[in-house]
């Protein structure tokens, strides 16, 4: 087996986070749905129609996050897959909800991943409410302990403080209040979130595929002791990540972040891959539902960057062929990484920085490289022939754990800070440590740059940015994360590690979940 590479020029960043992590993973139950309407407009029937715009604020804020925002949601039964599936009970917002059925026993149950300690449960009940349910908790989706149960159910916000243990939490309810089903507007769980297991093992049914390239070499000095920390670094361990690999498909006047419903007005001009329905109109919901330019199909995300031109008359040059985006732990402690929220947008970079805020940026890396030359932070006169200009640029990775985006799609999320003893944690208000996002993005040019007048066409190379709407099958990133990240490994685009195959993948040869 070849040495794994360790690269001379490249330092950990980042942050850890707190306990109560949201994180996203699946499960199995009857009913499943993925689907998510952040930013698109709530549907309602003639029944919520009349309460839409009474939500109680009490419903709409809690003093801290609930453990199960984002989770996978499951339920007996569903009114409508596309219009009122269970996920919209766990989604934070208050246009959204789930529907079941009409009559009999119906329920609703969301996997928190972990065993939890579980201390409230928040029902925000749209006017087909429950007059008896249960609240029940359960290590494996199928022997169930009743923590509260009522048969006088009053509908609207009700606040069930409750204590109890258990990955999965289900509302049982056995009578309704209607002629109609039971719809919940949001199914909150507090508590506090325990630490995730960690997958089984996959023998791959293949060799090696891609190398898993360039990345964060994490020295023994970055990584400390079990004096300063509270785990040790196994010893395999250098680098906690996973690549995905995609193709740019488009140039577009269009941000669908800074300027939605802006089709071709006001942005510049910018270079997309991943989701091939990405425009300025773009939902999770649209993106999901198209094909994508990512070799791993599930990642229905929507990645774009100022477009690269040349000339007077902006010729524009993009990079050729699949290219890289990885996503690593940016913390010290690289087992407390959960999954993006789906929906999480957010801009990296600042498209009017001067050279000097890109080179002193945290994400910059190395600045624009090519060939043996690094630490450009505007483009080099030069790049020996045959060779690529190269960008990599970091995106910060602790979140706030509740906006999926903000108006300067920027505070929301925040780079990692170092604590007393060295080691990279998240700052504070920023408790969920998610996957640090790095473009590596190269662009087919060499010789003599500057008689080529490249610039971005957002202006010079200090303009570097990118944007990211994430729209992944929330399985397939789990599992990625748990496996890859969570385990220390150094994975490719199959989360297979080719210097420790004994882990096996999460992906086969087609990119498909294996086992």
């Amino acid at each position: 087996m070849k040495s794994r590479p360790r690269i001379r020029h490249r330092r950990r960043i980042a942050a850890a986070a707190t306990a109560t992590a949201v994180v996203v993973l699946a499960g199995v139950a009857l009913v499943a749905s993925w689907h998510l309407s952040a930013g698109a407009p709530g549907l309602t029937d003639a029944l919520s129609a009349q309460n839409t715009g009474t939500r109680t604020a009490a419903a709409m804020s809690a003093a801290t996050v609930p453990i199960s925002r984002y989770l996978p949601a499951y339920a007996s039964s569903d009114q409508d897959s596309q219009v009122y599936p269970p996920q919209d009970a766990v989604d934070d917002d208050p246009g959204t909800r789930w529907s079941s059925a009409a009559g009999g026993t119906q329920w609703l149950e969301v996997d928190l991943l972990s065993a939890a300690a579980i201390s409230k449960v928040v029902l925000d009940w749209n006017p087909a409410y429950a007059r008896a349910f249960k609240i029940q908790t359960s290590d494996n989706a199928k022997t169930w302990t009743t923590i509260y149960a009522t048969s006088r159910g009053r509908g609207g916000t009700q606040t069930l403080n409750v204590s109890g243990k258990g990955r999965y939490v289900r509302m049982d309810a056995t009578a309704a209040a209607t002629q109609y089903g039971y719809s919940l507007w949001e199914f909150d769980v507090y508590g506090q979130a325990g630490p995730m297991p960690m997958m089984k093992p996959t023998p791959p049914p293949f060799g090696p595929n891609l190398d898993p390239g360039e990345s964060i070499d994490v020295s023994p000095a970055d990584k400390g002791t079990a004096e300063n920390t509270d785990f040790t670094y196994p010893s395999y361990v250098t680098h906690e990540e996973f690549q995905t690999d995609c193709t740019v498909f488009k140039d577009a006047k269009d941000d669908a972040i800074v300027y939605p419903r802006k089709e071709g007005q006001a942005a510049h001009t910018h270079a997309f891959m991943g989701s091939k329905s990405v425009n300025s109109d773009s939902t999770v919901d649209s993106l999901s539902a198209a094909a994508s330019t990512c070799q791993t199909p599930q990642d229905h995300s929507a990645y774009w960057f100022p477009a690269l031109e040349s000339g007077k008359d902006n010729k524009i040059i993009n990079p050729v062929g699949p290219q890289t985006i990885y996503y690593k732990s940016g913390i010290y402690d690289y087992k407390a990484v959960r999954p993006f929220p789906k929906g999480l947008r957010l801009e990296v970079g600042n498209p009017m920085a001067t050279q000097a805020q890109f080179e002193q940026s945290r994400g910059t890396v190395e600045g624009w490289e090519c060939g043996n030359s690094f630490y450009h932070f505007t483009f080099p006169a030069s790049c020996p022939a045959g060779s690529e200009l190269d960008i990599r640029y970091q995106a910060p990775s602790c979140w706030d754990g509740v906006h999926l985006d903000v108006p300067n799609h920027e505070s929301n999320m925040a780079y990692p800070i170092h604590n007393a003893q060295g080691r990279a944690v998240c700052p504070p208000g920023y408790p969920v440590a998610v996957p640090m996002l790095e473009f590596k993005m190269a662009f087919p040019v060499s010789g003599d740059l500057a008689a080529m007048d490249l610039h971005l066409a957002s202006g010079p190379a200090s303009t570097w940015h990118y944007d990211f709407f994430d729209a992944w099958n929330p399985t397939v990133l789990a599992d990625l994360v748990k496996h890859c990240i969570n385990q220390g490994l150094q994975c490719d685009n199959h989360g297979y590690d080719q210097y420790l195959p004994q882990f096996g993948a999460v992906l086969g040869p087609n990119y498909q979940l294996l086992g």
